[in-house]
C-alpha cells in the first residue's frame, strides 16, 4: 500500500513540474498520470479484498490535492493579506479541495467502470468523466477552471497551435489519451514479462510504443507547422497599455482617485502618438463608485475627456467601479438602499471613453466566487462578512449575461475582458463572434502578491490569442502587462510592481477560427459521454445486480 501512495505522490510531483510557471517542459503532462493509473491497477488486483473503492479514492485525492495546492497556493496568500491566517486557511480549502475532489471522483468512477467493463471502455469513460468535471467546474457558481489540463501548455504554447480548432479541451484530451497509451504499454510489458514470451512482448511493445509516439508526434509536428507558417494580415492599430502600479489597498483607501487618474494620464501621454487609437487602463483604474447615469458630470470622466482632446482617434478602455439605480428590484443581485427606498447594483465594469458623447459600459460577467459573488447565495449568505474587505462587497456584484464588444468611431471592435474572465476560452470567443478584432485584458493581480498566480494568469492569456487568432493587449495594475500576438508569443511585457507603459502596433483580425465558430464542442461530446457512462454504471451497479439478487462486491476483478 505504501508503494501506491508513493506512485500517487510521483504523479502529483510530475503534474506540478509540468505546470506553468515552472521552468520544466509541459511534455511531462503526457506521462504524469501513469504512476497514478498504476497505483489504481495495483489496488484492483491486490489480494486485500476490502474497501478497494476507498483506497482508490484516497490515493487519487492525495495526488490531486497536493498538485492543486502546489500550483494555486497563492489563493491562501491573497486571503491571508486581509484576514486571519486560520480563516484564510479554512477558506482556501474550498478551491484546493473542491477541484481535487472533482478530479478524484473522475478517477473513482473510472475504477468503478473497470469492475464492470473492458479496459478500453473504462478509458473512454475516464476521458469523458474528466472532461465532464472540467466543464462543470467552469459552469456553476463555484467555477474555477484554472487547473483544466489543457491550460498546462500555456507556457509552451508553440506545442498547441491547434487550439484554434479544439480550444483547451483538445489539450485535456491529448493529456489523458497520452497517459492511457503509455499505461497500456506498461501493462503489455508487465504481462509479457510475467509470461516470459519475448516474441509477443517485443511485437506488442513496439506496436504500443509506436502508437504512443505517434499520438505525441503528430500534434506537435502539426503545431510547429502552424506556428512557423502563421502569417498575420497587416492591419495595424497603435495601442498603449498602462501599468500605474498603485497598491490596491491604497487605491481603495488612502490615495485620492484624481491622483490615480493623473498617474494614468501621465503614463499614457509618455507613449501616445497622433495615430494612437487605444489606451488600455487596468481593472478598477477609476476606483470611485460612479453612477452610470450621471457619469458625464463626474470630474474623473471629464479629466479623461480632456486628455483625449489631443488624440483625434483615441479611445480609453478602463476598469471602473460603477453602479446603477433602479426603482424596483430589476435583477437578482439588486440591493435595497434603505435611505432612498431605491434598489441598486454595483459592478466591476469596463468603460470606453472617446472623443464623442458616446459611452459604452461592460459589466463583468464571470465573477470570482466569494469575492465578487456569493455562490448559491440563498444558502451561503452567512459567508458574506468574510469577503467585505477583499476588494469585493458584502453582496454579489451585478453582471451581464453575455459579453459585449466596444466599438470605436473608426469601427474597430475591442473585447473588454476583465481579469478572471480571461480563463474562459468559450466566453472570450463570444466577443470575437460579435466582431472583436483584438482582445483587451484588464486586471489587478496585486491581490496575489509576487507569486506564481500572476505568471499563470499571464500565460493563460496566450491560449486565448491562439484560440481566436487575436492580439491581446493586457493592462495589469501592478504587473504583468503585455502584448501577445496571434501565435501566442509575448512580444512585450513589463516587470512586476513596475510603473510603466507599453506601446505596440498590433494587427487587427476579422477572421473567425474553427474554435470561435464551434466553441467547446469537445466538452459537449465529453459531457454526453459522461452522462451515458454514468447511466450505465448506475444500471450495472444497482439495478442489474439487484434484479439478479447479487450483492455488490467491491473486490470484483475487472474484465480485461
Amino acid at each position: 500500500m505504501k508503494n501506491n501512495y508513493l506512485l500517487a505522490l510521483s504523479s502529483a510531483f510530475l503534474l506540478w513540474l509540468a505546470w506553468p510557471p515552472t521552468p520544466f517542459t509541459s511534455f511531462l503532462l503526457l506521462i504524469a498520470l501513469v504512476p497514478l493509473l498504476i497505483a489504481v491497477e495495483n489496488i484492483i488486483y491486490s489480494n486485500a479484498f476490502k474497501k478497494k473503492s476507498l483506497k482508490v479514492f484516497k490515493i487519487a485525492f492525495l495526488c490531486f490535492f497536493i498538485w492543486n495546492t502546489a500550483c494555486i497556493y497563492w489563493i491562501f496568500n491573497s486571503l491571508n493579506a486581509v484576514m486571519p491566517v486560520w480563516t484564510a486557511a479554512i477558506i482556501s480549502i474550498i478551491p484546493f479541495g473542491l477541484g481535487s475532489l472533482l478530479m478524484t471522483i473522475s478517477f473513482w468512477l473510472y475504477y468503478q467502470m473497470r469492475k464492470v467493463s473492458r479496459r478500453w471502455w473504462s478509458y473512454a469513460a475516464l476521458v469523458c468523466f474528466w472532461i465532464g468535471y472540467e466543464y462543470l467546474h467552469q459552469s456553476w457558481d463555484l467555477a474555477f477552471p484554472w487547473m483544466n489540463l489543457g491550460n498546462g501548455f500555456a507556457r509552451d504554447h508553440y506545442l498547441v497551435q491547434w487550439y484554434e480548432y479544439t480550444g483547451v479541451y483538445g489539450g485535456t484530451y491529448w493529456v489523458l489519451m497520452s497517459n492511457i497509451l503509455l499505461f497500456e504499454t506498461y501493462l503489455a510489458y508487465k504481462s509479457a514479462k510475467a509470461k516470459k514470451d519475448l516474441e509477443i512482448k517485443n511485437y506488442k511493445l513496439v506496436q504500443l510504443l509506436a502508437r504512443f509516439a505517434l499520438h505525441i508526434a503528430v500534434p506537435v509536428l502539426l503545431s510547429f507547422y502552424m506556428y512557423y507558417s502563421n502569417s498575420e494580415k497587416i492591419n495595424p492599430s497603435n495601442v498603449v497599455v498602462v501599468q500605474p502600479n498603485i497598491d490596491p489597498y491604497a487605491k481603495f483607501g488612502t490615495m485620492p482617485v484624481f491622483k490615480q487618474i493623473e498617474v494614468l494620464i501621465r503614463l499614457s501621454d509618455s507613449l501616445g502618438k497622433a495615430n494612437t487609437e487605444y489606451f488600455i487602463w487596468p481593472e478598477t483604474a477609476i476606483s470611485k463608485d460612479t453612477d452610470e447615469e450621471s457619469i458625464r458630470q463626474e470630474s474623473n470622466y471629464l479629466d479623461v475627456k480632456r486628455f483625449l482632446n489631443k488624440y483625434k482617434n483615441g479611445n480609453v478602455i478602463t476598469g471602473i467601479e460603477s453602479y446603477a439605480i433602479y426603482k424596483s428590484a430589476k435583477t437578482s443581485t439588486a440591493r435595497l438602499d434603505e435611505r432612498s427606498g431605491n434598489y441598486f447594483d454595483v459592478f466591476n465594469a469596463a468603460i470606453q471613453i472617446e472623443n464623442s458623447p458616446k459611452i459604452q459600459f461592460y459589466h463583468k460577467s464571470k465573477l470570482v466566487p466569494g469575492v465578487e459573488q456569493i455562490p448559491f447565495s440563498g444558502s451561503l449568505s452567512f459567508i458574506k462578512p468574510f469577503f467585505q474587505d477583499f476588494g469585493g462587497s458584502a453582496g454579489s456584484y451585478g453582471k451581464q449575461a453575455h459579453p459585449s464588444v466596444f466599438y470605436s468611431q473608426n469601427g474597430i471592435g475591442a473585447a473588454p475582458v476583465i481579469c478572471y474572465e480571461s480563463i474562459w476560452g468559450e466566453y472570450v470567443s463570444d466577443y470575437v463572434q460579435q466582431g472583436a478584432q483584438f482582445i483587451t485584458i484588464i486586471t489587478n493581480d496585486a491581490w496575489w502578491g509576487n507569486t506564481s498566480g500572476k505568471d499563470q494568469h499571464l500565460q493563460y492569456a496566450k491560449l486565448r490569442a491562439i484560440e481566436t487568432r487575436r492580439w491581446v493587449a493586457r493592462s495589469a495594475n501592478t504587473g504583468i502587462s503585455a502584448f501577445i500576438n496571434q501565435r501566442g508569443d509575448i512580444v512585450q511585457q513589463s516587470g512586476w510592481w513596475q510603473t510603466t507603459a507599453l506601446s505596440a502596433d498590433i494587427n487587427l483580425n476579422d477572421d473567425q477560427t474553427f474554435y470561435v465558430k464551434h466553441k467547446d464542442y469537445i466538452a459537449f461530446v465529453g459531457c454526453l459521454g459522461s452522462f451515458g457512462f454514468g447511466l450505465f454504471l448506475l444500471y450495472v451497479l444497482f439495478v442489474d445486480k439487484k434484479q439478479n439478487g447479487l450483492k455488490h462486491q467491491d473486490s470484483k476483478i475487472p474484465v480485461v
